[in-house]
């Protein structure tokens, strides 16, 4: 996160972003608060913000800790962001990186609604978002260059595994 920090043209949106409260927020304490945009719980515009942004010309990456969040701002995903390339003819090719994450189990199981995983399901529903699981730590630095340096009108979803903060 520190390298996408220091690019000029990125911000960081979503819950737990400016202020703790998810794992990833331990992610972003070296990032300048200026560049923390901490949202309410509110999904879907927080997906649809970050297209605006995107279409502005900023980078936004618009965090959802986990897929069960992201959920509530599918409508927006699906029917604006992966449609809005090929509906604008190429003229709008948003770059949009949307980080994600599969809940954890350890030490404390949440229950159902915070450790989903709909990636094969997105995938099937979107033909321009790139999805990228990261399995390994050497994934995530590869992962997250790629979505920012891609200039083809597609969006990523990088996909982390919350036990992995711990155990990997």
């Amino acid at each position: 996160m520190d390298w996408l920090a220091a690019k000029p043209d990125t911000i960081f949106i979503g819950q737990a972003v400016a202020y703790p409260g998810t794992a990833m927020s331990n992610t972003l304490t070296d990032v300048c608060r200026e560049r923390l945009v901490e949202l309410p719980v509110a999904e879907e515009m927080q997906m649809g913000l970050s297209l605006g942004l995107a279409l502005d010309g900023t980078v936004p990456v618009s965090i959802f800790p986990r897929w069960n969040f992201l959920l509530c701002g599918m409508s927006q995903l699906v029917n604006h962001i992966d449609k809005v390339s090929p509906m604008s003819g190429g003229a709008f090719k948003p770059k949009i990186i949307i980080r994600t994450g599969i809940g954890s189990v350890n030490p404390l199981h949440p229950q159902s609604q915070h450790v989903g995983d709909y990636t094969d399901a997105l995938r099937l529903m979107c033909s321009n978002i790139d999805i990228i699981k990261l399995e390994e730590p050497n994934d995530i630095f590869a992962a997250y260059e790629k979505a920012y340096e891609r200039d083809d009108g597609v969006a990523t979803i990088c996909v982390e595994y919350g036990d992995y903060y711990i155990e990997k």
